[in-house]
């Protein structure tokens, strides 16, 4: 009579065993944005609250950030898992920290394209590169577009201009009132920040990197070598479902800004919205994208950036392309293929 209650017993204990593995299963992974929680944000913020990672059996934390430079450190000291950063900036990391044990390394390509482009007021009579010469330009000194200016100089013949470094909510503003003729920055952050500030889109000249000259590609994730080494399937989950994710930021932006909302309450949703169009029609869904699928690279394309940060950012040893990039982790080109509309 009593071996009812013992079978219901060890029932009971094995069912807590099992669910008690399955929770250990789950991986935590900290993420650290590049910058704040703007439109481009929804790209990982969409597929956390959609709960997407949670499937995968990933418990992932998001976090802002302020910018690709910070964002390649905290990853290589191991505060964090995995980031989002521009190409550039790790690899400069990688040529100026030969030796530092854990350079962390591009797994997927997000921004085909650089977003960096110069921007001018009409009134100033810029109209394209060349009349860059002599001018006075402004930027923080870490803003990629800067960095990468001597790239973008040399493709386009451009002698000679000068330097003002401000912080970055001054960019817009000096622009606006005439402290500087021309800015370098992401144009899905400072053509929308003109415009916050009273300047028409229609009076603002946007010359972009990637349309005169300059094939650099832009954000990537990257993920510490410690993950990579240690649980190679969660690096394969979270880029399984950040691309579920981002397919669907894709075919419904307005939906996923509400995701950023979530996670800052005052931002604009209009503004935001327009940011992340912007964003995907510009470097994410751009022509180089398509053709060479979303998530991937193109090795030769690969091997001049390296070639061009090295000189560019003077860096202390040459940027090895084949050390700052892994797509071992990639998921298959089906389901990368399906990322992008066809247009």
């Amino acid at each position: 009579m009593k071996r009812r209650p013992l079978i219901q017993t060890a029932a009971a204990i094995a069912l807590a065993c099992t669910f008690g593995l399955a929770q250990a299963q789950v991986t935590p992974i900290k993420f650290q944005l590049d910058w704040r929680f703007e439109g481009p944000a929804a790209l990982f913020l969409t597929p956390a609250a959609k709960g997407y990672f949670k499937d995968a059996k990933l418990d992932v934390t998001v976090d802002a950030g302020n910018g690709s430079g910070g964002a390649v450190t905290r990853v290589a000291s191991g505060t964090y898992d995995i980031g989002f950063a521009d190409l550039a900036a790790l690899m400069e990391f990688h040529a100026n920290n030969p030796d530092a044990p854990n350079k962390p390394v591009a797994i997927m390509m997000v921004y085909n394209n650089t977003p960096a482009s110069v921007m001018a007021l009409k009134k100033s009579g810029i109209r394209k590169p060349s009349d860059l010469n002599g001018k006075k330009l402004g930027a923080p000194v870490f803003d990629a577009g800067r960095r990468a200016f001597p790239i973008f100089q040399k493709a386009n013949g451009i002698s000679s201009v000068t330097w003002t470094a401000m912080d970055p909510p001054l960019r817009e503003t000096m622009l606006a009132r005439g402290d500087v003729d021309a800015i370098t920055g992401f144009t899905f952050t400072s053509l929308l920040n003109l415009e916050a500030r009273g300047v028409k889109a229609e009076d603002v000249v946007v010359i972009p990197y990637a349309d005169n000259g300059v094939k650099l590609y832009g954000n990537v994730i990257i993920a510490t070598p410690k993950i990579i080494k240690e649980n190679p399937a969660a690096v394969r989950a979270f880029l399984s479902a950040f691309t579920r994710g981002v397919k669907e930021v894709i075919a419904k932006p307005e939906a996923a800004i509400e995701d950023v909302k979530a996670r800052d309450g005052i931002i604009n949703s209009a503004l935001e919205t327009r940011r992340l169009k912007l964003a995907i029609d510009t470097v994410i869904n751009s022509p180089d994208a398509r053709a060479e699928g979303f998530g991937q690279i193109n090795p030769g394309r690969l091997s001049l950036m390296a070639s061009q940060v090295s000189d560019a950012f003077n860096t202390k040893t040459r940027v090895n392309a084949d050390a700052v990039w892994n797509g071992s982790f990639l998921p298959s080109k089906a389901e990368l293929n399906a990322v992008l509309p066809k247009k």
